[in-house]
C-alpha cells in the first residue's frame, strides 16, 4: 500500500468514512499519518480517583453508575453522569460527576453501565468533584482492546462522523499497512532514524520516549522547511542592488554633540553595525531588537540621520497614533537643532515641523497612513518599522515598495527569544540592545494575591502625595456578563470616588484618535495624576514622572506584555512600583506571574513566555507566521532550531538554486509567494 495512494483504494475503509475523512481534508494514506496524536493517555495504569480538586488534568477509568438530564437558566440543557472508580478508598468515595453542557447528543452515547476512560481537571463544586467536558471513550470488550487500553494510547484531534476509537484503529492499521519505502521525505533530515519507524512511534509508541523522539524527528523535518525559506530570502534579498548611504558623517556628530549623555555600548555597536550596512552597495536589512527602555530611538535618530545627509527621505511607521505622535515630538526635540525637516502623517492628523526651510519632509513620521501618503516620498531611501510584528508582511511590503529598494531598519521592544529570532528573522541581520541606559530608577515588582482595595489606595496616595503618576491597568474596556474581571470604565469611576482631590483620567482603545492624544498629552503635562487604561498604554508611552503600575487580572496577560507594561514605569530617576494582582487561583499562573517579580531581563522573561505559552501567544500567530506549525512546543528547542538552520544553509551551499532539489524548491516558492 503506497503511502501517495488515495483513500478511496483502501478496501477495508466504508463508504462513509472515506467521505467523512475527505470532508476533514484527508484524501490520501500519507495525508492521514500525518495527523498526529494531540496527546498520549498512559491506559497500562491510570490515575487514582483523586479526594479533592486537583490543578493539572488527570486521566481516569471507572463505571458510569447514575445519570440525569438537567435545566438551567431557562431552555438550557445539562447532562450529567456519576462515574465510580473501580478501588474506591477509604480518603475517596471514588466517584466523580463528569457533565457536558449544551450537548445533548452526549445522552445517546453515554449511559449508566459504560465503562469509561475519561480525562480532565477535577474541580470543587458544592463540595463534589466535577469534570466539565471531559474527553471520554467508552471502553468495549471486542478482542482489538490492545489498540485502545493496556497501553500508551494516542488521542486525535476529532474529525467529524468517526469517533475516536474507529479513527485509532484505522490509522493503526495503515500504519502497519503502508509501504515503508512509500514513507520518502523531501530531503533527509536524520538518516539514522528510518521515516517508518518514525511514523509508528509517533502513533503508537512502547514508551512515551518513543514519541518524543518521533515527534522531534517531524519537528526538524518541519522546521527544516522553514529554515530553507528563510534561508533562500535572505540570500535573494542580498543578490538585490540597493544604493550606498552613510557615507557622510557630519549630522551624526553634531547630534552626538548635541547630546547632555553618552550612549550605551550597545547602542554606539549597533550604530556601527548600521553603518556598516549602509554603506553597502545591497539593501539593508536589519532587526534592531532591545528591550524596553534601551534606548532604540536615538539609535533609529542615528540611522535617520545618516539616509538624510545622504540626501534620501527616511520614513518611520509606528503601529499607533500615540506612539507615531510621540516619536514626532521626540525626534523634532532633538532634530529640529539639525534643520531637519520633521513631518507626522496619520489618519487624523498632519503636521509639518521645520516647514520654514526649503524642500520637503526629510523624515517622515506615521502610521499606516503612510502606506496611502504617496505624495510625502519622492526619494525613499531608509525605511524604519518600529513595533514591527504589530504589522502584518503585506503591510511592511507596501511601505517599503514606495522606495527603490530603500535599507529597512526594523525595531521590537518585545525581547524574542534566540529561537525565535532565528526561525522567523533568521532573513534579518540583529542589532540587539542588552543594555539599559544610565539615570533609569530600580523598579520594584511584587505579586500580590487577592490585595485590599484599602491598602492600594493607601500606597498609591503616598505616591502621589510625593508628586509621583501612577497607571491603574485593566483587562477590560466595558463589564462583561461571561467574565468576571474588572473592566476600566467602571473602575475609574470608583478611583475617581477614592481618590478625591487628585484627577484620574481614562484611556481605552474605544476612545477616538483625538481623545486618546488629549487624555495623554494631560498625563504628560501631569495635569492627570492616575490613569485608569487598558492595555493601550502598552506601546511606546513615555512619561518619566509617572513611577507606579498596578496591573490587575494580572493573570489574564502574556508575561511579554506584562513586561511591556511594566516598561511604562521606570523611564524617569524615581524608584517605580509594579504590583501584580490577581486571584491566586491558578498554579499555572501563580508561576508565571513569580517569573516577572524575580527578573526584569526581558529575553529570560520571553524564553518563560514561550516556555509557558508557546510562539503563537507571544508574537501573535497571523503576524509572525507561525499559524500552520504542527509543533511549535520545539520553538523553545534552541538545539533543534539551530540543527534545522545548519541543514537548510548546508543545502543551499551544495545546491545554491535547489536545482537538485526540483520538489523541495517547489515547496519553498510557493511558500513565498504565500508569504509575500
Amino acid at each position: 500500500m503506497n503511502a501517495a495512494e488515495p483513500l478511496t483504494n483502501v478496501d477495508w475503509l466504508a463508504g462513509k468514512e472515506i467521505v467523512a475523512l475527505g470532508s476533514a481534508g484527508f484524501l490520501t494514506i500519507q495525508h492521514l499519518l500525518d495527523h498526529l496524536p494531540r496527546r498520549y493517555e498512559d491506559r497500562r495504569r491510570f490515575d487514582a480517583f483523586p479526594a479533592q480538586a486537583t490543578g493539572k488534568p488527570m486521566c481516569l477509568r471507572g463505571v458510569v453508575i447514575d445519570s440525569a438530564k438537567k435545566r438551567f437558566g431557562g431552555r438550557k440543557q445539562m447532562y450529567e453522569v456519576v462515574v465510580e472508580s473501580e478501588n474506591a478508598t477509604a480518603f475517596s468515595d471514588g466517584t466523580i460527576i463528569c457533565r457536558w453542557f449544551n450537548m445533548p447528543y452526549i445522552s445517546n452515547m453515554l449511559i449508566v453501565g459504560h465503562e469509561i476512560v475519561f480525562f480532565g481537571k477535577p474541580k470543587d463544586v458544592a463540595g463534589k468533584l466535577v469534570i466539565d467536558h471531559p474527553d471520554f471513550e467508552i471502553i468495549k470488550d471486542a478482542g482489538d482492546d490492545s489498540v485502545h487500553v493496556e497501553r500508551i494510547v494516542p488521542v486525535y484531534r476529532n474529525v467529524s462522523g468517526i469517533v475516536q476509537r474507529r479513527l485509532r484503529e484505522i490509522i493503526y492499521r495503515l500504519v502497519r499497512e503502508v509501504d515503508a519505502e512509500s514513507l520518502v521525505p523531501l530531503y533527509e533530515v536524520d538518516e539514522s532514524y528510518p521515516r517508518a519507524d518514525a511514523y509508528r512511534e509517533v502513533h503508537f509508541p512502547t514508551e512515551m520516549e518513543q514519541a518524543d523522539a518521533a515527534r522531534r524527528y517531524f519537528a526538524l523535518e518541519e522546521f527544516f522547511k522553514l529554515q530553507l525559506n528563510v534561508a533562500w530570502r535572505k540570500k535573494r534579498y542580498e543578490e538585490q542592488l540597493g544604493r550606498v548611504l552613510g557615507k557622510k558623517t557630519q549630522l551624526l556628530k553634531d547630534f552626538y554633540e548635541n547630546l547632555p549623555f553618552d550612549l550605551t555600548n550597545a547602542q554606539k555597536r549597533s550604530v556601527k553595525e548600521i553603518v556598516n550596512d549602509m554603506r553597502e552597495a545591497k539593501p539593508m536589512h536589519r532587526l534592531l531588537q532591545g528591550d524596553v527602555g534601551s534606548g532604540k530611538t536615538f539609535v533609529a535618530m542615528c540611522a535617520a540621520l545618516l539616509a538624510i545627509e545622504s540626501g534620501a527621505q527616511v520614513a518611520l511607521m509606528a503601529p499607533t497614533q500615540i506612539l507615531a505622535e510621540q516619536h514626532y515630538l521626540t525626534f523634532r526635540k532633538w532634530l529640529d537643532p539639525l534643520d531637519v525637516r520633521v513631518s507626522l502623517r496619520t489618519a487624523s492628523r498632519r503636521e509639518d515641523g521645520g516647514m520654514e526651510l526649503a524642500g520637503g519632509a526629510q523624515l517622515v513620521i506615521g502610521t499606516h497612513a503612510l502606506l496611502y501618503e504617496n505624495d510625502d516620498f519622492t526619494d525613499l531611501g531608509l525605511v524604519i518599522i518600529d513595533e514591527q510584528h504589530k504589522f502584518g508582511v503585506e503591510q511592511r511590503s507596501r511601505l517599503i515598495r514606495q522606495g527603490m529598494m530603500p535599507d529597512v531598519l526594523v525595531m521590537t521592544a518585545t525581547p524574542i527569544p534566540r529561537t525565535l529570532t532565528l526561525t522567523i528573522y533568521g532573513d534579518l541581520e540583529v542589532s540587539v540592545l542588552d543594555e539599559r541606559p544610565a539615570g533609569r530608577g530600580k523598579i520594584v515588582t511584587g505579586l500580590r494575591p487577592k490585595a485590599k482595595v484599602t491598602d492600594v489606595t493607601k500606597f498609591l496616595k503616598q505616591q502621589l502625595d510625593e508628586g509621583r503618576q501612577a497607571y491603574l491597568v485593566y483587562p477590560l474596556v466595558e463589564e462583561s456578563e461571561s467574565l468576571k474581571v474588572g473592566a476600566a470604565t467602571v473602575e475609574h469611576e470608583k478611583w475617581r470616588d477614592r481618590l478625591k482631590g487628585y484627577e484620574v483620567g481614562l484611556l481605552h482603545g474605544k476612545l477616538s484618535p483625538e481623545e486618546k492624544e488629549l487624555v495623554m498629552r494631560d498625563f504628560r503635562d501631569g495635569k492627570i495624576d492616575v490613569l485608569v487604561s487598558t492595555t493601550v498604554v502598552e506601546v511606546g508611552v513615555d512619561v518619566p514622572n509617572a513611577n507606579l503600575m498596578v496591573i490587575y487580572h494580572a493573570e489574564r496577560f502574556g508575561l511579554s506584555q506584562l513586561h511591556q507594561l511594566r516598561g511604562r514605569i521606570g523611564r524617569g530617576e524615581h524608584k517605580s512600583y509594579c504590583i501584580l494582582i490577581t486571584d491566586g487561583k491558578s498554579e499555572d499562573a501563580m508561576e508565571k506571574l513569580g517569573v516577572m517579580a524575580e527578573t526584569d531581563d526581558g529575553f529570560k522573561i520571553a524564553e518563560a513566555d514561550l516556555r509557558l505559552r508557546g510562539p503563537g501567544d507571544v508574537l501573535g500567530t497571523q503576524q509572525s507566521g507561525l499559524a500552520d506549525l504542527r509543533f511549535p512546543e520545539f520553538l523553545a528547542d534552541t538545539e533543534l532550531v539551530r540543527e534545522a538552520r545548519r541543514l537548510a544553509d548546508s543545502l543551499l551551499t551544495q545546491d545554491p538554486d535547489l536545482s537538485d532539489h526540483a520538489d523541495l524548491r517547489e515547496v519553498i516558492v510557493e511558500q513565498m509567494e504565500r508569504s509575500s
